[in-house]
């Protein structure tokens, strides 16, 4: 048992995969014998973090949509100079009491632009620690393409001025950093691959669905769920359909949709089994998001992904043309999804042969994360 004290700082500001995969490298950093404060500054996400997690939630902040522009409060109001301030010295005091041996920092400097206001200061805080912890980044395997070059420079600066490490938590033999982030070369000698931090092998399924249909946190997902309960009113042959809106769909949108959902519809928010209901059906279709593709990978399932692309986003894309690429899944553009596209897709990945063999990706990113960052601080002495 190591007793390191790790503070985790993670924003999620429109869906939860973020929180999710920052949850489960946290359990594993507990599981090894550190001490894991994980620091959150989104909107309450029931079931996250688990309750073992000692747990620091800033007042929070979230973005009205896709665009990821501006910030708001839980009651949508623009958060002020004020609130962000209250947040930043929240941050700042906790770095102080803890005094960690090891800070972590979910996505940015890659992403989170946003939050310069207090994270800046808090890497200014670190650099004048005595000691001094170590400061690594966690990233996922797949970035945002087509970033500003000067932003890209300020990234690279910002890793070579504070950062000892960068956690990328991938396979580069599925997807390297260089593929999405172009002045890799710059940064290389600081990157870590972890690997895929996907969850343990499921359990067998409790119940049986020819279909699941799941749309992440759901925030943006609404489109995706209503052409799947249309489609499967088209398709009574498929009996058991169960469909996840996501618990941050709005509840007036879930009631106007499950008004619509027909009698072989099992419709609900979330389901912490579900990579277990994958295991059992004949079909997954989801988005393309990196803990979804991780719950696919370990389910063995069929899958049709039908990753977001709004708001100029590329990452869902790209990765659903990777596994696409290498026979694993099947791919629906979601720029027009109408139900009768939906159906025919759904018909046409029902059909095509399920891989017998394995992607030959490394998916234990958790527990490897922990090992990385245990092996630096012994380096360091």
């Amino acid at each position: 048992m190591s007793g390191h004290r790790v503070l985790f700082y993670v924003q999620h500001l429109l869906g939860i995969g973020h929180l999710a995969r920052a949850s489960r490298i946290a359990r594993a950093l507990i599981d090894s014998g550190m001490e894991v404060t994980l620091v959150t500054g989104g909107l309450p996400v029931p079931g996250f973090p688990e309750p073992e997690i000692a747990h620091l939630a800033l007042p929070p902040v979230a973005v009205a949509d896709g665009g990821f522009k501006g910030l708001y409060d839980a009651e949508g109001r623009p958060a002020d100079d004020a609130y962000l301030a209250a947040r930043r010295d929240m941050l700042l005091a906790a770095f102080q009491q803890i005094k960690p041996d090891i800070v972590i920092t979910e996505a940015f400097p890659f992403g989170r632009r946003q939050m310069r206001f207090e994270l800046l200061p808090l890497l200014e805080a670190i650099r004048d620690a005595r000691p001094r912890p170590l400061l690594a980044a966690s990233v996922r395997d797949i970035l945002q393409r087509g970033g500003r070059l000067d932003r890209n420079q300020e990234t690279v600066d910002q890793i070579r001025d504070y950062f000892d490490l960068v956690l990328i938590h991938g396979d580069p033999a599925f997807a390297a950093l260089g593929d999405s982030f172009p002045l890799a070369d710059q940064i290389a000698d600081k990157v870590v691959y972890t690997g895929l931090v996907c969850p343990a092998p499921p359990a067998p399924a409790s119940e049986a669905f020819d279909v699941i249909v799941s749309a992440g946190g759901g925030a943006v997902g609404g489109e995706l769920v209503g052409a799947a309960i249309a489609a499967a009113a088209m398709m009574p042959d498929l009996a058991r359909w169960c469909i996840l809106t996501g618990p941050n769909l709005p509840q007036a949108a879930f009631d106007a949709l499950a008004a619509t959902t027909p009698p072989n519809v099992t419709l609900d928010r979330f389901r912490r089994d579900l990579a277990s209901l994958m295991s059992g059906a004949r079909l997954s279709v989801s988005q393309a998001g990196y803990n979804t593709v991780g719950d696919i990978l370990q389910a063995g399932c069929r899958a049709l992904l039908v990753p977001y692309s709004a708001q100029g986003e590329t990452e869902q894309a790209d990765r659903a043309a990777l596994l696409a690429r290498a026979g694993r899944v099947s791919v629906l553009s979601s720029d027009a999804v109408t139900p009768e596209d939906m159906a025919a897709a759904i018909r046409h990945a029902l059909a095509a042969p399920l891989l017998q063999t394995a992607l030959p990706v490394a998916t234990d990113g958790a527990r490897e994360t922990a090992r990385i960052l245990r092996d630096h601080l012994a380096a360091r002495g």
